[in-house]
C-alpha cells in the first residue's frame, strides 16, 4: 500500500510513518501542510491519504477540506483523518461524498498499532473506519430520538453500533459474546426497523447505517 502522510507535528508524522513501513508499507510522502498533501497527491497518486484534520496556517480545519478535495478529485484514493476530539459534522462531511474509502479515527488510536494499520488496510480496500467514540456519538444521539434508532433494543443499540465501526458479524459476535448467527438475527432485525432494502454487500448495509444515524 502506498501512502501519503499529513501532518505538521514532526514527531507525530515520524511515528506515523514508522508505523505504516513497520507495518510493510509504503510512504510515498510525508508532509506538514495541506497544500503540499494535495501536490503530493497529485505527484504519486497513493493507495492512502492518512491526514490530520488541523492544518497550518490557521489550524481549523485545513485538513478535511483537503481530504474533501482528493475524495472528489482523486475517487480512487482512500482517506482517513486523525482528530484529537469527536467532531460529528467531521464525519458527515467525510461522508457526504459516499462511504467507501474513508475512515475518522482519533489520533489515540494510533498507539494500538495492529487495530490502526487493519483500520487503514480496510479503508484502503474499499471498507470504511469510524471511530467507537465518533459512532458513540452518533448511536448516543439517535438513541434520545423518536425515530427507528431510538426505538431499537438496547442489544440492537451495541450490535448497530459494532455494524456502523465496520466490523465484520465474526468481530461483532466476539465482542458481545454471542454466536455469529445470533448476530445475523439481530442485523436483519435492525435493518427491517431502519426501513432498510436488504443488500448482498455487507459494506453497503454498513454504510446505509451510518448515513441513517447522519440524517439530521
Amino acid at each position: 500500500m502506498r501512502v501519503v502522510i499529513a501532518e505538521d507535528e514532526a514527531l507525530i508524522r515520524r511515528g506515523l510513518e514508522l508505523v505504516l513501513e513497520a507495518g510493510g508499507h509504503e510512504v510515498v510522502a510525508a508532509v506538514g501542510d495541506a497544500d503540499e498533501m494535495l501536490a503530493a497527491v497529485a505527484h504519486h497518486r497513493p493507495d492512502l491519504v492518512v491526514t490530520d484534520i488541523r492544518m497550518p496556517p490557521t489550524h481549523t480545519d485545513e485538513g478535511l477540506a483537503a481530504a474533501l478535495r482528493i475524495r472528489r478529485d482523486h475517487p480512487g484514493t482512500a482517506v482517513v483523518v486523525l482528530s484529537q476530539h469527536v467532531q460529528r459534522r467531521y464525519a458527515k462531511d467525510l461522508l457526504e461524498r459516499g462511504t467507501d474509502r474513508v475512515g475518522y479515527l482519533l489520533k489515540q488510536r494510533i498507539a494500538d498499532v495492529d487495530t490502526f494499520l487493519a483500520d487503514l488496510e480496510r479503508v484502503a480496500g474499499g471498507g470504511t473506519a469510524l471511530d467507537p467514540d465518533v459512532i458513540a456519538v452518533m448511536v448516543g444521539r439517535a438513541r434520545h430520538s423518536e425515530g427507528a434508532v431510538g426505538s431499537l433494543t438496547a442489544r440492537q443499540q451495541e450490535v448497530l453500533a459494532l455494524v456502523a465501526e465496520g466490523r465484520s458479524n465474526a468481530s461483532i459476535a466476539a465482542t458481545l459474546f454471542l454466536t455469529e448467527k445470533a448476530v445475523v438475527q439481530h442485523v436483519s432485525r435492525i435493518y427491517s426497523a431502519l426501513g432498510l432494502p436488504p443488500d448482498a454487500d455487507t459494506h453497503r448495509r454498513v454504510h446505509a447505517v451510518i448515513l441513517f444515524l447522519n440524517r439530521d
